[in-house]
Parts: C-alpha cells; structure tokens; sequence
C-alpha cells in the first residue's frame, strides 16, 4: 500500500511511503487481537479489592443463644456469614489478572490492528510532527487540517517528544505514543492513526524482529 505524506497543514508533500503489506495488508486475525487486548486491560487491573473472611472479622466469638429449645436454627456468632455484619462467604481477595501471551501472537495482533486501520483508510503519515513549545491549541489546529478532530486519535512517534505529548494531553480522545510502546489496545481503541515518517521504519524493524 503506497500512501502520500502530509506535513502538518494537511497538504502533500510531494512524497510517498510504501507501507510493508506483512505489516500492514494481512488476513486480521481476530482472536489474536481479542487475546491481545485482553491480556492489555487485565494487566492494568489493580486487583487490590478485599473483603473480610469470617476469620478476619472484628466481632466476639460469643454465642449469642442456647444450643437447644430457642424454635430456631443454632445460633452462631456475629461473625457467621449469615447474619448482617458477619464475614463474607467467598468474598474477593487481592490476585494479579495478568496472564502470560506468546510474543509471536501479541505480533500477529499488531499487524492485524494496523491492518484493520489500513483496510478501512484510518492512517495518515505526516512528514514531521514538531512544536517549539507545549501548546494546545497548535495540536487542535494540525487536527483541525487533517480533518481528525473529534475523532479518536492515536499519533505515533519514533521516539518520545515532550512538546507533542503536553500539547495532546489535555485533549479528549488524543493519545501520543512512541513505536516501542505501542499496543494492540491503543491501535483498536482509535479511528485515526497518524504515523510520523520516521515511526514506520522502526515499526517494521520491531515487528519483523
């Protein structure tokens, strides 16, 4: 696939890029994204959430009435799971969610993600992308020329640029990364992908690997 370069005021440049179709013209593999992005958002959770054992919990082990004649059930403590107050009966303890992903597979999601953008016209590539200083609205106005905003955008860097990311932080919907970062979880969570020239060939020397 042969896309023209833009610079930042949405005009061509004059160049183009060939992008690798083992990168971005493949079958997309569905389930090697689902797994992908399930592995991503289960890393993330906390799972620091606790509830209290019958064991753990603070109230007196006293009987609260006979053994016998009470017309009733036998009575346990106030720590028993059936009363209002007591433990919980297999409440959620701290775990870790993560579980282990092949890296030929988290590749393989990779190239189908960009695949899908690819397919569906969802990528540009700029032929820099550069602030003097942090601003906002010089980001606002590059996507306003590359007809991008409102969307969800990710922009792809080569290497961390300080003035980028400050200028895209405060926009909603707007996410910066570099190319050693980059996820299938950031790739399917965006209707643009905006490649700065200089990532595409890191790009295929990562995923090639």
């Amino acid at each position: 696939m042969e896309l023209s370069i833009l610079n930042m005021t949405g005009a061509k440049t004059g160049k183009k890029v060939v992008l690798n179709d083992a990168i971005f013209g493949i079958e997309p593999n569905d389930h090697a994204i689902y797994l992908d992005v399930k592995q991503f958002l289960a890393n993330n959770r906390q799972g620091t959430a606790k509830a209290k054992q019958r064991s753990e919990n603070a109230h007196s082990t006293r009987k609260l009435g006979r053994q016998k004649g009470g017309g009733g059930a036998r009575p346990g403590d106030l720590k028993s799971p059936v009363r209002v107050g007591g433990g919980t009966i297999f409440g959620p303890v701290p775990r870790d969610y993560g579980f282990k992903l092949n890296h030929k597979v988290k590749q393989l999601a990779r190239r189908s993600a960009l695949s899908l953008r690819a397919k569906n016209d969802q990528i540009i590539v700029l032929d820099a992308l550069t602030f003097e200083t942090p601003k906002t609205k010089a980001m606002i106005e590059v996507m306003n020329k590359l007809n991008i905003a409102g969307k969800k955008v990710l922009f792809i860097l080569p290497e961390n640029n300080m003035e980028v990311l400050k200028s895209a932080r405060n926009i909603e919907h707007t996410n910066v990364t570099t190319v050693g970062e980059l996820n299938t979880y950031a790739i399917m969570n965006s209707n643009a992908v905006v490649f700065v020239k200089d990532a595409i060939a890191k790009l295929e020397e990562t995923l090639n690997a």
